[in-house]
C-alpha cells in the first residue's frame, strides 16, 4: 500500500468515525487537516493519475476549510480576517483544479453531477455534487468553470438533490 492509499484508508476511518457520532464534524476536520498537512505526502505539481488528483483535492479542501475557520476567530483584526479568507479562496481555486484534472483524466465517464440541497442561502443553486459511481467517490464544488465542463459533457443533471453524505454537508463546524 503505498502513502496516498495510506492517507485515504486513515480518512476513511475518520469518516467512519463521524458516521457513527464518535466524532464531532470539527474534529474531522481537524484530524484530515492534519493528516494531509502534516503527511509525508504532497501535494503534487504533476497530478498525472487520479489518485493524485483526488489527493491534493483533499489537500486543498483541508487548508480551504481550516483558513476559512480561523478567520472566523472572534475579534480578529479586519485585515488579518480578509488574509486568511484570501487564502482560503485560493486554496478552493486549487482543490477545483485538481477536481478538474481527476474529471479530465477520467474523460467524465462514470461520473454524475448535480446541485446539492443546503440548508445555506451562501451556497443555494451554487453548491453541486460530483459522483465518481464506480470509485464511490464525492466531490463538491462551486466552480463555474467546472460547471460548465460537466453540462459541456452531459454529466450534469439540472436538478437539486438531497446529498448523499448530506448530513456532513449541512451541518456547520
Amino acid at each position: 500500500m503505498n502513502a496516498i492509499q495510506k492517507y485515504f484508508k486513515y480518512r476513511q476511518s475518520l469518516i467512519d468515525q463521524y458516521a457513527k457520532g464518535d466524532m464531532t464534524k470539527r474534529e474531522y476536520l481537524q484530524k484530515n487537516y492534519e493528516a494531509v498537512v502534516y503527511g509525508d505526502i504532497g501535494p503534487f505539481r504533476n497530478m498525472d493519475t487520479v489518485e493524485k488528483a483526488l489527493f491534493n483535492y483533499q489537500y486543498y479542501n483541508a487548508l480551504a476549510k481550516e483558513n476559512k475557520t480561523i478567520s472566523t476567530t472572534r475579534d480578529m483584526d479586519y485585515e488579518l480576517k480578509r488574509d486568511y479568507l484570501e487564502k482560503s479562496n485560493y486554496y478552493y481555486s486549487r482543490k477545483d483544479r485538481a477536481t478538474l484534472t481527476a474529471l479530465r483524466m477520467l474523460d467524465f465517464r462514470g461520473v454524475v453531477a448535480y446541485f446539492v440541497k443546503v440548508r445555506s442561502r451562501f451556497l443555494k443553486g451554487k453548491l453541486f455534487e460530483i459522483v465518481i459511481e464506480e470509485e464511490n467517490i464525492i466531490l463538491h464544488s462551486t466552480s463555474p468553470l467546472i460547471l460548465n465542463c460537466l453540462r459541456e459533457e452531459g454529466v450534469f443533471q439540472e436538478e437539486s438533490r438531497k446529498s448523499l453524505i448530506d448530513e456532513y454537508v449541512n451541518h456547520r463546524y
